[in-house]
């Protein structure tokens, strides 16, 4: 495809520039393999510095968007909304030219989720009150939720649509200034975003799009004048993220690192409806998703029946693995080539070693591009790799059990604790695992899924902070205490 030359600049302070620093990168057609652009450019400390300065600058004293009331602030999130909706088909072919996931269901799914937020969180704009108290002691009090200032967002390539949404829209809701950073391997639709930046009516330097690499990352989360980082992405970058926040100036982090989600399935569960989610949640953007249900634990009474369908299921997935140009497509190929080694050596590994039987699938793709053939393995080591470490891919690890006590533990035994979800029509059971669960989100008949209202984030390692809801409005505000003395 051929890319529009504003595709490969920065966003900054409304305009769309060239990037001062001479690193370039290059992307792929996951798909095909073919090169899409090998112009990405990889925005330096002095690009940095200009977002930074122009986001100071938009969030000076008096500037128009600190004077901006709170309706007009609602009309540029609905409007932004509304664009990306009349653009969605268009975004969506930047992000599959580089991420390979079929406009359906995933790239629409990904930009409804962009589209929701931003109209949730405008709904939010004038209605995020403190709190005040009575003058009892002889002072009135009031609390105020105040912007933090210029915040930036560090997004991942698997959902780069929807995470924007998940970060820019509280920040900007609440009063901030947004600095996004993409993915350097989806980076395309975020530098589309320019124009209707600038059509939704946001002034100079509110809301600006830098591409780049983890050396872009590391600058803003060690810039002395960004005053929180939001990251998504891989628990190791993550660590570097918090450790660079705190040795900069101790700016706020919201961090969240990926899991290991558990569905377990009791004996007296939907089969249908349990098959259904597990499946899905498996094989959704080719299992390149934080919360896929990637380990499956089903009670012995119904195990065999549950395995028999859900392989039905599976294979019937399978048949939809193809390009993702095409309409009879579900499931595309995973990212790119770092992506494909890393998942297919992970099978490879849990072959040789006997981690566990490989039920089905795992092949490598017959086709150019970098397909893998969704995977199921069974009778897994509760201490194997393959049980334990997030793989991001398309491949399931299902297990019996017996007893409630015993999958509780089962489950809690990880470093993760996105999500769980629990299968079962005994209320009360549904209620102690959702409790007994070390989990951010627990799902009941249902996992891997969100909703704009309710907050996202994990446990353990699954990272720090909470996105949606409420809860990332505090996350983007700081609470400021005004004591008036009443009694002189």
């Amino acid at each position: 495809m051929k890319l529009e030359s504003h595709l490969t600049q920065l966003f900054i302070n409304n305009e769309y520039v060239d990037c001062l620093n001479s690193k370039r990168l290059s992307v792929h057609n996951p798909a095909t393999k073919e090169l899409v652009s090998d112009e990405i450019p990889v925005a330096g400390p002095a690009d940095v510095d200009r977002a930074v300065q122009a986001a100071q600058d938009a969030f000076a004293p008096n500037s128009p968007w600190r004077s901006i009331n709170d309706f007009d602030r609602q009309k540029m999130l609905l409007k932004f909304a509304d664009l990306i909706e009349a653009n969605q088909e268009y975004l969506a072919s930047l992000t599959r030219a580089t991420l390979g996931a079929p406009y359906l269901p995933f790239g629409k799914s990904e930009i409804d989720t962009a589209i929701g937020c931003f109209r949730y969180y405008a709904g939010w704009a004038g209605k995020f009150a403190g709190q005040s108290f009575p003058s009892t002691d002889g002072f009135f009090k009031v609390v105020r939720n105040e912007p933090l200032g210029v915040v930036a967002g560090i997004i991942p390539w698997n959902g780069p649509l929807a995470s924007i949404g998940l970060k820019a829209a509280p920040a900007l809701a609440t009063g901030n200034v947004f600095i996004l950073k993409s993915s350097e391997k989806t980076p395309l639709a975020a530098a589309a975003l320019g124009k209707l930046i600038v059509d939704a009516g946001f002034p100079p330097g509110v809301f600006q799009v830098l591409s780049g690499d983890g050396s872009t990352g590391a600058i803003l989360a060690s810039h002395m004048k960004i005053a929180k980082v939001s990251f998504t992405g891989s628990l190791a970058t993550g660590k570097s993220v918090q450790i660079a926040a705190a040795k900069s100036n101790l700016k706020r982090v919201t961090l969240e690192l990926g899991g290991k989600s558990p569905a377990v399935v009791f004996d007296d569960a939907d089969l249908d409806n349990a098959v259904k989610w597990c499946v899905n949640a498996i094989v959704n953007n080719t299992g390149q998703i934080c919360f896929a249900a990637s380990r499956v634990y089903v009670q012995e009474g119904i195990y065999d029946k549950f395995l028999a369908a859900y392989r039905e299921a599976f294979t019937a997935k399978q048949a939809l693995v193809g390009d993702p140009e095409k309409d009879s497509s579900e499931i595309g190929p995973v990212v790119d080539q770092s992506q494909y080694d890393r998942i297919v050596g992970i099978i490879d590994r849990a072959k040789g070693e006997k981690q566990g039987t490989l039920l089905q699938g795992g092949k490598q793709g017959q086709t150019a591009g970098y397909y893998i053939e969704p995977a199921i393995f069974t009778d897994t080591a509760r201490d194997a790799s393959i049980t334990c470490d997030e793989i991001f891919g398309p491949v399931v690890v299902l297990n019996r059990f017996k007893t409630e006590s015993e999958v509780v533990e089962l489950s809690n035994d990880s470093q993760y604790g996105l999500m769980a979800g629990v299968f079962t029509q005994d209320i009360n059971r549904a209620l102690r695992l959702s409790e007994a669960f070390d989990s951010g989100v627990v799902g009941v008949n249902c996992i891997s899924t969100i909703h704009f209202s309710c907050p996202f984030g994990g446990t353990k390692e699954s990272g720090i902070g909470r996105e949606l809801g409420i809860h990332a409005l505090h996350a983007y505000t700081e609470p400021k205490t005004v004591l008036m003395n009443m009694s002189y």
